[in-house]
């Protein structure tokens, strides 16, 4: 029996829709209701209730999808072996600029020295939405970023890590004041602001809209994506920004930057590594993800559910 007749089985029982797992293993429906009733025929056995709206294991489907995963994970061991005879194994990771320039550079040095025979290696650096989708159409392994709303997850395994904090920074010589600051103090400055898609602009538009203000109520507003440009801005005394507090870590202990909080503002966002469910078997993709909680250690989302997460 060719193995992705198992594979089919797995996705489908992790998504409970023969539709969805058609969409993760680019087949028709028709495909995967084929695949699935060909396994049926050779156990001779029904794998699945499909009385409901999902699809649910059967008693002896539970059993035989154990085995399944079990040699889907050999197959792939041994597929990993045969990489390394032919010029050695691959991955391409996708994470937000933040988690690249934060915690990218060392997650890297763990995994490379475990991986001395990793033969390519591709990071990409993008904003949520790009790289949950780009996930999902197999364009990357895994991704890791932040988000602070709710979606549908359906197909996708999720791992979170601890909690980011977002802060207010400004360069001491604009005497803002302590860690606690009113919002119409900051809207005198110019706001160095991400463009739209990443989670940290969404979560102070919401804060502003919460208060009923807008980012139009700032001075004025610079958009950069430059990460390391905005923290030079600001620490010349230029402006402020909306930033994660794991960037800016060295120049808040060296004094170069002050942080700050405004009380009526949600200041967290969940942080998160996603794969295809169908993947956490894979040796290479479990080393990865164990190097990122070496670093980062493990938390749960304070902001979305398990079963959702948002961009």
């Amino acid at each position: 029996m060719e193995t992705r007749y198992l594979k089919t089985l797995v996705v489908a029982a992790e998504t409970g829709n023969f539709s969805r797992t058609a969409e993760i293993l680019n087949l028709t429906q028709s495909a995967v209701s084929q695949r699935i009733k060909f396994l049926e025929e050779h156990f001779s056995q029904q794998l699945f209730d499909r009385s409901g709206s999902r699809l649910v294991l059967t008693t002896i489907g539970s059993r035989i999808i154990d085995k399944a995963r079990a040699i889907l994970v050999r197959e792939q061991e041994l597929l990993d072996e045969l990489q390394r005879f032919a010029g050695g194994k691959r991955l391409s990771i996708c994470c937000t600029p933040t988690f690249g320039t934060a915690f990218l550079p060392q997650v890297l040095n763990r995994f490379l020295l475990q991986n001395a025979d990793l033969a390519d290696l591709k990071c990409i650096f993008a904003q949520p939405d790009q790289a949950i989708k780009g996930l999902r159409e197999g364009d990357f392994d895994l991704t890791i970023i932040e988000h602070c709303q709710s979606w549908e997850l359906e197909g996708l395994f999720l791992k979170s890590l601890p909690e980011d904090q977002l802060i207010f920074i400004s360069a001491p010589q604009l005497d803002l004041g302590g860690e606690t600051v009113r919002l119409p103090e900051l809207q005198q400055q110019r706001l160095y602001v991400r463009r739209d898609g990443c989670s940290s602009k969404r979560l102070l538009v919401q804060n502003l809209e919460d208060v009923g203000s807008s980012l139009a109520a700032f001075r004025s507003v610079v958009i950069s994506d430059d990460l390391r440009l905005t923290v030079e801005s600001v620490q010349s005394g230029s402006g402020i920004s909306f930033i994660s507090r794991s960037l800016v870590g060295d120049q808040l202990a060296a004094g170069t930057l002050r942080a700050h909080r405004v009380p009526e503002f949600r200041q967290v966002r969940c942080r998160s590594v996603f794969l295809q469910e169908h993947r956490t078997v894979e040796p290479l993709l479990r080393i990865f993800l164990d190097c990122i909680e070496g670093v980062c250690g493990t938390g749960s989302c304070p902001v979305a559910p398990a079963a959702a997460v948002a961009v």
